[in-house]
This record gives structure tokens, sequence and C-alpha cells, in this order.
């Protein structure tokens, strides 16, 4: 069965899914002040970063359209996966679905199934690369959804921000009962929860001793919750901050041997969250 996958733009794309014509990723579009721009190709974090600092208005975003979903969904391809940002976190989710809806109202039939991540990032790269594999593999549409959800759900996001401002400010932080004050240079490790919302999994002084007890925390995860740690991929995904990138993934393979460790630099929206100098792991 030929096979279709569609991705927000929130999720980060390896330069070979960037290549694959069964990928398609569709942009959120991003507000810095009055100036509007979209999370596709055209992104350039430097100058947004720029841009964002300059501005004392805080950034925000507005997720696709059903009706740009919809149109992601015409293809020859027999199924179509669709991959989004938790659903607690925007309504791209929910666009997906709607335009899933349309879809069935105009054209009839076609097995779509839309993945909610509850979470972002590449935990959704992680996600459209499973279901990839899958499809890969001959798997039916049935036990491609089995297995994907089943693989979402295996999966634990870690993040260390040097700016929570956007996050608190676009109410994403509402589940977080306290955050300690980031003027005495404290940096809390975030995480999400399996609905998707935001939580504090930790804390340090200084951002060094951060990153390296959250790589404690994945390698715990990975120690004691993974069956075959040789088949796991960690991506680590990072906003203008390729050294703190490289001291995790040396970090990480200090302490596990896993299959693969890829750094990705954010896309649009999740520099947005990020922030300059934002470091995301998913395992």
């Amino acid at each position: 069965m030929s096979y279709k996958i569609v991705i927000d733009s929130c999720g980060e794309l390896t330069e070979e899914m960037k290549k694959n014509p069964f990928i398609e990723s569709v942009p959120l579009e991003l507000q810095v002040g009055k100036e509007r721009m979209w999370d596709d190709e055209t992104f350039n974090q430097a100058e947004f970063l720029k841009k964002v600092a300059a501005c004392p208005e805080c950034p925000k975003s507005s997720c696709p359209s059903p009706e740009r979903y919809m149109e992601a969904y015409v293809t020859d391809a027999d199924d179509v996966y669709v991959v989004t940002l938790s659903a607690n976190l925007s309504g791209s989710y929910n666009s997906a679905m709607l335009g899933k809806d349309l879809y069935h109202e105009k054209y009839g039939d076609k097995n779509i199934h839309v993945f909610d991540s509850c979470s972002a990032s590449i935990a959704q790269t992680l996600i459209a690369g499973k279901v990839m594999e899958l499809a890969e593999e001959g798997r039916s549409f049935e036990e491609i959804v089995k297995l994907g959800e089943a693989y979402r759900d295996s999966q634990d996001t870690y993040f260390i921000l040097d700016n929570l401002e956007t996050l608190r400010k676009n109410g994403r932080l509402s589940g977080v009962k306290a955050l300690v004050a980031t003027t005495l240079n404290i940096k809390p490790i975030m995480g999400a929860t399996d609905e998707g919302t935001i939580i504090q999994l930790g804390q340090c002084i200084g951002m060094k001793k951060a990153l390296t007890k959250m790589a404690d925390m994945i390698a715990k995860k990975v120690t004691e919750e993974v069956k075959e740690p040789e088949k796991q991929c960690i991506m680590i995904s990072h906003c203008n901050c390729k050294e703190r990138a490289d001291l995790v993934k040396k970090l990480l393979e200090e302490r596990v041997k896993v299959k693969e460790i890829t750094i990705l630099d954010t896309a649009g929206i999740s520099s947005m969250y990020a922030n300059d100098g934002g470091v995301i792991v998913v395992v």
C-alpha cells in the first residue's frame, strides 16, 4: 500500500525527510509584532531571533487551516498519516481532524489517521520516522496506527530553556505550579506529560549542571525502560546553541549505547518557544 506522511512545521525534518517525496510539511504561521512569516523552507532562524529580541511584544503563532490540511490529504497514496504538535499546546491537531472531515465530505473514503504527538518538535520527527519505517516494512494501515500510537506513548520529552517567557505569555505553562526565579541562574528541567502538557522535572544552578542532570534522567529512562537500547534513536534539537547540543550528545554517549543520536536545528515554531539557547531532547 502506498503512503504519505503529513507533519506540521513544529516537527523538524532531517535532510533525508526533506528530500522524501512521501513527506509533506504543513507550515504554521509566525507573527513578530506586525510582521507575519511562514514556518517553511524560507524561515531564517538568525533573522527571526533578532526580530524577536528587538520586538517588545511576545511572538505568536497560528496553526494551519483545516482547508490547508485537506489539501495535503489529496494524494494518490492509499494511506495518509498526519503528525501534529500536542493538542494541549496548539489547535493544529483539531485543524488536522477537521481537514480529515472536509476531505471525506468532498472526496469520499480514504485511510487518514492523525497522530496527536502529545509533544512537539523532534518528538513529531521521531513519530514520523517510525511511521515511515513501518510503512516501508509493508505493514497494514491498522498495524501502523496501533504501533505508531504505542511508540508515541513510549516517548519522553525533555527540554531546558534560557528563557521561558514565550511559553509563559502564550499560556503554555498553565500546568506548571511554580517556577524559580531565573535571575538566580536556576535552570528548570522541563518535560511533557502523557497528555502533552508541560511540567517541571527538576532544576539546577547553571546551564551545564542542568544539561548534565537532564542527561542523567534520559540515561535512567533508557536503562530502565527501553528493552532494546541498541535499536533506540534519540534526537536533540537546539535553538542557536550547537555547543550545548553537542555537549548533551557527548554526555548521553558516555552513559548509554543507543542506535543513533541525531542533532537538528529548531524550525520556526520550536525556535519561537525554545528561544535563543534552548535545547530539546526526545527519547
